[in-house]
């Protein structure tokens, strides 16, 4: 039996608002979603309004595009919202890893999971977001080191993040991104870590991210944002856009759910450098006292 008009009419919507909303996390403007997939800004238009005669090859070309899997466009009710970080691990597993995975949902025993260990304190949030100069600040002053993810990545591959987009596409950029971060994990030291402001888009490294650090989420109005990114001189992806503001504005609504997620959150609208960086001081200072007596680091006085 054949669905009803209304019903394919809904289904269209839902997977343009998926697209849409896809295409928000990973940052990506229409034109350049529409440039990187060979299919036209119109054509991603119709689809992401409800209103495109989608075929199968071209969805799955603008799941590539976005180094996405073609799945994730589609409308159901994903399980849990943990479902995308679930299922890429099982796409990792080893088959005694599933079998005990197995054992666990149907009932079965486990011993309690470990800790994972305490890496220090991680920054998200979109770009001018003050990431890497708060970031800065606050290692200055705890006497911890500073790291930002995309500088590792781009040193560890030797390309600039333009160039890994430019020729392994954002499912490349994302591969690196995770052992820039394995690598980063595996020094075993205290850090302040200033992330990139989609990796909220890679379930892994995302929950990587979540359990090893004490993660803050700094926060602004759309309009600081902007205005901090064109000071930088620096407009990825949203270069001669039209609609830039608009598209981050869409970037920032995809992406609240998730960077909701963080431990605390520090708003820095309408702050000074300054005094954003006393209100991200203040921020963390349970974490440092509870990590200091949980762990006999050095008490840091601040």
């Amino acid at each position: 039996m054949s669905e009803s008009p209304d019903a394919e009419s809904r289904f269209l919507e839902q997977l343009g608002q998926r697209v849409r909303t896809m295409r928000a996390l990973r940052g990506m403007s229409r034109k350049v979603l529409a440039k990187v997939s060979g299919i036209s800004e119109r054509y991603i238009a119709q689809l992401e309004s409800g209103k495109g005669n989608v075929s199968i090859v071209l969805l799955r070309r603008v799941s590539d595009a976005m180094g996405a899997h073609l799945e994730d466009l589609l409308p159901s009710a994903d399980p849990t919202p943990d479902w995308q970080m679930f299922r890429d691990l099982l796409r990792k597993a080893t088959p005694a890893q599933i079998a005990q995975a197995k054992d666990l949902l149907a009932g079965g025993s486990a011993s309690a999971p470990r800790r994972a260990p305490f890496c220090g304190i991680a920054l998200i949030g979109l770009r001018g977001a003050g990431k890497s100069t708060l970031g800065r600040m606050l290692a200055k002053k705890i006497g911890w080191s500073f790291v930002e993810l995309n500088k590792e990545v781009e040193q560890q591959n030797g390309l600039s993040v333009a160039e890994i987009i430019a020729l392994y596409g954002q499912e490349g950029f994302r591969r690196m991104e995770q052992a820039a971060l394995q690598q980063l994990l595996a020094r075993n030291e205290l850090m302040v870590l200033a992330t990139g402001g989609g990796i909220v888009s890679e379930p892994l490294t995302f929950d990587q991210v979540l359990t090893s650090f004490y993660t803050i989420w700094l926060k602004a109005e759309p309009e600081e944002h902007m205005a901090r990114v064109r000071r930088q001189g620096d407009l990825r992806p949203m270069a001669d856009d039209r609609s830039a503001m608009a598209e981050l504005r869409n970037i920032l609504l995809s992406r609240e759910p998730l960077y909701s997620r963080a431990t605390a959150v520090v708003d820095t609208a309408g702050l000074s450098v300054d005094a954003a960086a006393a209100r991200l001081i203040d921020a963390v200072r349970p974490v440092l006292q509870n990590e200091a007596l949980s762990f006999g680091l050095r008490s840091v006085a601040l």
